[in-house]
This record gives C-alpha cells, sequence and structure tokens, in this order.
C-alpha cells in the first residue's frame, strides 16, 4: 500500500480562521494515522490580494496547535528528483 499524502493550501489572502485550521487538522490526522506525510503548500497564484503577514500567521499558528507538516516551502524537498520519475500528462 501507498504512504498516504495530504496536503493543506492555504492562500494568504486574508488571516487564519477556524475553517482553515479545521482543514489543517483533518489532513493532518488522515496522514498520520498511517504514518502518512502532512504536507503544507502556500498558495501563490493571487499576489495581487497578498496580506503582508499573513504567511507567518499561517507558519505560526500551525506550529502553536501542535500540527507539524513533513514538507512545505520553508524546507528542503526530501524528494528533489520526484518530478523526474513522474509518468508524462497525457492531452
Amino acid at each position: 500500500m501507498k504512504k498516504v499524502r495530504t496536503r493543506f493550501a492555504p492562500s494568504p489572502t486574508g488571516y487564519m480562521h477556524i475553517g482553515n485550521l479545521r482543514t489543517a487538522l483533518y489532513a493532518y490526522l488522515v496522514a498520520k494515522k498511517d504514518d502518512g506525510d502532512f504536507i503544507l503548500r502556500i498558495e501563490d497564484t493571487d499576489q495581487n490580494r497578498l496580506v503582508e503577514g499573513s504567511v507567518d500567521i499561517i507558519y505560526d499558528t500551525l506550529n502553536k496547535v501542535g500540527l507539524h507538516y513533513d514538507e512545505g516551502p520553508d524546507r528542503p524537498d526530501p524528494r528533489p528528483d520526484a518530478r523526474h520519475r513522474r509518468k508524462p500528462r497525457r492531452r
């Protein structure tokens, strides 16, 4: 069976709220139930609405509540060659 990998990808266009935290908690629990990986990805597609300081709040909030991620934008990729092993996408 493949290792479970879940992802939490908040957008830094506003501050963390209870809905964000609930989503992160669910993803974390699903991953950790079977010794999987919880991945943090910060969305960067809407730079026009970026709220200054919101990325730091995301990091701080996850840390304070004990949701420690295995991979994230502030950590080196533990699988740097993974992109090269993927099958090409069909069009």
